[in-house]
């Protein structure tokens, strides 16, 4: 077994994901940019977790898919990520840190703000200017959460380990 830590997401449908990744790609710098455009659930889990995580993700993607709407901008000093509302989400991740409350550490244990990062890392003035020119045309959209993933943390990149699609809509 991996001695990586797990990483828990959510799976964006491609249109949403495109959109994310595009603004991404745009804004962060690109030096420090090595994943795509995601929204962690959990940041660090014990890689001991592997199976029963993969079970409780099935489980959880019996039920239908997640409605969310990315609802604004969130300021993250040296950034800017798009805040994403989603109660059927939030559930199932609530479901989940019941399940393994002992093991979360402190970054998983606060509480949650979903969210996609599309800057981060750079001068808090560079982060407020593109925070201020997004929200001059940043309209409230629905946002497609396709299924859920466990991934391998290796090296500052992320490994699949497994991939769990919502089987129905609502």
């Amino acid at each position: 077994m991996s001695a990586e830590p797990l990483i828990v997401s959510a799976l964006l449908g491609p249109e949403d994901f495109a959109w994310l990744d595009g603004l991404r790609r745009a804004h962060y710098p690109p030096a420090r940019n090595r994943l795509p455009a995601h929204l962690t659930l959990f940041h660090h889990l014990p890689p001991s977790l592997a199976p029963e995580l993969k079970q409780r993700l099935t489980e959880a993607a019996r039920s239908p898919h997640p409605r969310a709407e990315a609802a604004g901008l969130l300021d993250l000093g040296q950034g800017v990520a798009i805040r994403i509302v989603s109660p059927d989400l939030e559930a199932i991740r609530a479901d989940l840190a019941d399940a393994f409350a002992i093991l979360l550490m402190p970054q998983d244990k606060a509480g949650w703000r979903p969210h996609v990062t599309i800057q981060n890392k750079v001068p808090p003035a560079e982060a407020r200017a593109l925070r201020a020119s997004l929200a001059a045309r940043f309209t409230p959209r629905a946002v497609t959460i396709e299924g859920l993933a466990a991934w391998s943390y290796r090296d500052g990149l992320w490994a699949p380990l497994s991939r769990h699609m919502f089987r129905r809509r609502l």
